[in-house]
């Protein structure tokens, strides 16, 4: 390899990504062509890579290359600008799995090449990128904990799911719970949602999802913070229809859009045919106003009656996690699989996920929308050469986008990360570079849900703890 005499180094500062992606340019005014490149290593699909990589690249134009960039998961990695063109890559600063490296041209007019890139898979046991630090025991002592919500002044609502809301302060979980429900904690049943109001400020409007015992039927309802535990009473905003004998597919997630509308996850509760009934709500994203009524504006108002009308999205399995995006609204909805294929779907009203006649991109029909990513539940051959590429996983579990003006490097910011509840990894999703996905972070335990805290930090959710993944 060559020395860095001739390379403009550029200092690697976090495995989030970074300049957007894109083709060539037109070419410059006195400048007919633009440069080619050909990333030559390391090849595509690339498994179990170790150690100090060298990434390399062969270049042309018409005039003269004048540099090649070399980035590592869309971040800038280094800027060579004499053949041969290379760059060094430590692995070891990178969590273990998926990566994607590329490398384009620029000549001497500022025409670019087309990026040249390869999805690889780091080897190694890093669980973390370097330019983080993760604390597995930042707050433990919960009991199947099922979903996780935070309050303006930074204390987290966990919902646990044998029917308590416990609230953490200032990183320390408080012994008296903020409620304790009576529930049916059967299999997935139980306490498996909560969400604070917009205004919660001011209203102390705190909102669970959770199954009534008796006879069975999962329930939202809303009640008002008085300090660290519930005022007496509670506001039924919608009891959902009777469950059957089986005690999955719930769902369970409840967030507030953009809109200040209130959106519910409602699993097929094991019946598919009812993800595709629009006149019944299991197997869908429900949107109701925050006091449980209809808004007029959703997409089968005018069509159905009765709890139908709030019906926003329909053919999913159990949407038992998405998240929404605050400055633009967008939705992000992690449809648990079945035997093959884990996703993340759009939110979009009217949208037919395809469930139980399709799943993931298998068996898509112009009147079903494709799932942005899948991954599967069992590795392609030749490793990484599916749709998720090197991901595996079983229950898509947890996501956050990552704001902007978060303590994360800016390139994070408007990423989606999202988690496995079975393989137990983080990831991040890179809208800015074709939504390209990366590993970000592995856990040692199974991970439910997720948030950006308030102060920048992501916090993982598991069964009995609260991870923090902080930037150095």
């Amino acid at each position: 390899m060559k020395s860095l005499i001739g390379l403009a180094a550029i200092v690697l500062l976090s495995s989030c990504g970074g300049g957007g992606g894109g083709g060539a340019g037109s070419p410059a005014p006195g400048d007919g062509s633009v440069p080619t490149l050909v990333l030559t290593a390391p090849a595509a699909l690339a498994g179990d890579l170790a150690g100090t990589l060298s990434i390399t690249a062969t270049a042309s134009d018409d005039v003269g290359v004048v540099a090649v960039e070399f980035q590592v998961d869309g971040l800038p990695l280094a800027e060579d600008m004499a053949a041969p063109y290379e760059a060094a890559l430590d692995t070891a600063a990178h969590a273990a799995g998926q990566h994607v490296v590329r490398a384009r041209a620029r000549d001497a007019a500022g025409n670019t090449s087309a990026w040249s890139s390869a999805t690889v898979r780091f080897g190694g046991n890093a669980s973390v990128g370097a330019a983080f630090t993760k604390d597995e025991a930042w707050v433990t002592g919960l009991a199947d904990a099922t979903a996780i919500a935070q309050a303006p002044d930074g204390s987290l609502f966990v919902a646990q799911q044998a029917g308590a809301l416990r609230v953490v302060k200032n990183g320390v979980l408080l012994p008296t719970p903020f409620v304790q429900l009576a529930v049916d904690s059967l299999g997935e049943r139980g306490l498996i949602g909560v969400a604070l109001h917009p205004q919660f400020a001011s209203n102390g409007w705190v909102y669970l999802h959770y199954t009534a015992p008796g006879s069975p039927h999962n329930r939202v309802s809303r009640f008002v913070a008085a300090g660290d535990v519930a005022a007496p009473g509670e506001t039924v905003i919608v009891d959902l229809p009777a469950l059957s004998g089986a005690t999955n597919h719930n769902g369970g997630a409840l967030h507030f859009g953009a809109d200040g509308k209130l959106y519910v996850g409602v699993g097929d509760n094991a019946d598919g045919a009812k993800a595709q009934s629009l006149s019944h709500p299991f197997g869908k994203l429900l949107r109701f106003n925050d006091d449980g009524s209809i808004p007029a504006d959703n997409p089968y108002f005018g069509t159905q009656s009765g709890l139908a009308r709030a019906v926003w999205a329909s053919g999913l399995r159990n949407p038992f996690t998405f998240a929404v995006q605050p400055d633009t609204g967008r939705i992000h909805i992690n449809d648990v699989g079945q035997d093959t294929w884990e996703e993340i779907n759009v939110g979009s009203a009217g949208a037919n996920y395809g469930w139980p006649q399709s799943e993931g991109p298998d068996n898509l029909s112009p009147m079903i929308t494709a799932p942005l990513f899948a991954y599967a539940q069992a590795a392609a051959l030749p490793p990484g050469s599916g749709p998720g590429g090197f991901f595996t996983g079983f229950a898509i579990a947890g996501g956050a986008f990552y704001p902007a003006g978060g303590s994360f490097p800016a390139a994070c910011h408007g990423n989606y990360f999202f988690a496995d509840f079975g393989n137990r990894f983080v990831a991040r999703l890179d809208p800015a570079n074709g939504d390209a996905v990366y590993a970000f972070a592995h856990l040692s335990t199974s991970p439910v849900d997720m948030l950006v805290a308030t102060d920048g930090a992501l916090l993982v959710l598991t069964r009995s703890a609260v991870v923090r993944i902080a930037a150095r």
